[in-house]
């Protein structure tokens, strides 16, 4: 079986799954991880143990982080925060509507990548050309989107628990509002959008089990016969399995299993 570990870049950060290697770090222990722009220094927050899942391709850690690459870690923190400062002074002073949201510095090729979100697109040429001067080096800018926002930032969703996006999510999957009917979710935008303002991801999660239930179950308003008697279908429990039922017997509504539901035969041969 593979090993497996999780790492993070900076405190309460989104978890980067890796192999471990012939390493055994601890919780705790700085690491190094691959990353496009060469090693980068991160903490394991949970140490290396056997999975029973198939996770080839994970990025193998290149080592231990040694006092040298710890100290260059807090050096290129320094140069991100003031990055940070330096870019939103500027922003003020050219009075563009973007906001800041996160810093890359690479050290190596003095790089500074600054992200930033805007209601719509921005000429920021003088911008970028002000930035440069000040922190003597080359300056790219990008734009995200209010998921990408999210993502960066992280936070705490409506479950209670962190963003899907700042901790596991890879990829943002299409999420529609018939996602959130077929779930007979209520239509409220409040209700089912997520700290990005969009739908929530977690939306997606469970509607193959709607979409299954629903094409095995009785549609509502169909006449059925139970164990009971027999009723005509009012709702859907979808985790439960069960089929309520207004029994034509007393009009009283009960639950009954999916598998002791019959449809009647003119239904099922209309279908």
């Amino acid at each position: 079986m593979p090993m497996m570990c999780a790492v993070v870049f900076q405190p309460k950060g989104r978890l980067y799954y890796a192999d471990p290697g012939t390493l055994a770090p601890q919780v705790g222990d700085h690491v190094l991880f691959p990353t496009d722009d060469g090693p980068e220094v991160a903490e394991v927050t949970w140490a290396p143990e056997w999975v029973s899942e198939d996770v080839a391709g994970l990025p193998v850690l290149l080592g231990v982080a040694g006092p040298d690459d710890v100290a260059a870690a807090a050096t290129a923190r320094r140069a991100r925060a003031a990055a940070r400062v330096a870019s939103r002074r500027l922003i003020r002073e050219h009075g563009l509507p973007m906001k800041v949201v996160g810093v890359d510095h690479v050290a190596a090729e003095h790089r500074t990548t600054i992200y930033f979100t805007a209601p719509h697109r921005v000429d920021f040429r003088a911008l970028v050309r002000d930035l440069a001067a000040t922190l003597h080096g080359r300056v790219e800018l990008r734009q995200l989107s209010a998921r990408d926002e999210a993502k960066l930032t992280g936070g705490v969703g409506s479950c209670g628990r962190e963003l899907c996006c700042s901790t596991f999510l890879v990829d943002f999957e299409p999420v529609s509002v018939r996602m959130a009917k077929d779930q007979d979710l209520p239509a409220n935008p409040m209700r089912i959008s997520g700290a990005c303002g969009k739908l929530m991801c977690c939306l997606k999660y469970e509607h193959p089990l709607y979409q299954d239930f629903a094409a095995r179950a009785p549609a509502v308003g169909a006449d059925v016969d139970t164990p009971d008697g027999p009723g005509r279908v009012v709702g859907h429990d979808v985790p439960g399995e069960n089929v309520v039922v207004r029994m034509s017997a007393d009009g009283r509504r009960t639950p009954c299993a999916l598998a002791s539901v019959c449809s009647s035969r003119r239904a099922y041969e209309s279908r």
